[in-house]
């Protein structure tokens, strides 16, 4: 949990006692909720203190300032985005395009609340376009990964376009589930059949040209 060091700044406090590693988690925790209310400019040093129940020297013996806090919860984000997407591909192996469809919209769901910070950091920082391809990079490839076990004759950059398309539809659907975009109350289980109408015709065709092969060798 280093903060930008190489300008000069000092690290953060990595804790080696389990009590501090979890003052660690509830800062952070503190500081991602937030920034995602308020913004990452809007968001004090003292507000992130008293929100974890934390004194403020606490805050800064671990982080010596907000932007230290930053870096630790990008880093954490990608870390948590990295093990969802891996997972992922594991479980695509035993999943129909259809039902692979609504557990990228499940993941969506569970991995927002997550990662809810990752959003006002990258619209905040100076490196944030830095950070918005590298979130991006990880999860194009984690569902580009899912979409090839599931569907094993599909290629690598055909899956990358395919996913780069889930990518957008899963975050129009969560502003939709949010409130954020203007909709329809039946609009997000449209957006939904879409999704899996999308999926199916995309990569049975990959499917079933894996099974032909199969079926012929000896």
């Amino acid at each position: 949990m280093d903060s930008n060091s190489s300008r000069g700044k000092r690290t953060s406090l990595q804790p080696l006692r389990a009590a501090g590693r979890q003052r660690v988690e509830e800062l952070l925790e503190a500081a991602s909720d937030l920034m995602a209310e308020r913004g990452y400019e809007a968001t004090t040093m003292a507000e992130i203190a008293a929100r974890a129940g934390a004194k403020i020297g606490s805050l800064y013996r671990f982080f010596p300032n907000k932007e230290a806090v930053a870096d630790a919860l990008v880093q954490r984000h990608i870390a948590v985005l990295e093990d969802e997407y891996a997972a992922l591909a594991k479980r695509a192996a035993t999943l129909s395009p259809e039902a692979l469809a609504d557990v990228l919209i499940e993941l969506l769901v569970t991995l927002y609340p997550r990662v809810k910070s990752l959003s006002a950091l990258m619209e905040a920082r100076t490196d944030r376009m830095e950070i918005r391809e590298r979130a991006r990079g990880h999860a194009i490839a984690g569902i580009a990964a899912a979409l090839r076990v599931c569907a094993p004759g599909l290629g690598e950059m055909l899956a990358k376009d395919i996913s780069a398309v889930v990518l957008n539809t899963m975050k129009v659907l969560r502003g939709m589930l949010s409130k954020d975009a203007p909709t329809m109350p039946g609009a997000p289980d449209e957006l939904r059949r879409m999704h899996r109408l999308y999926l199916a015709d995309r990569l049975e065709p990959f499917r079933r040209t894996l099974d032909s092969i199969t079926e012929a060798e000896p």
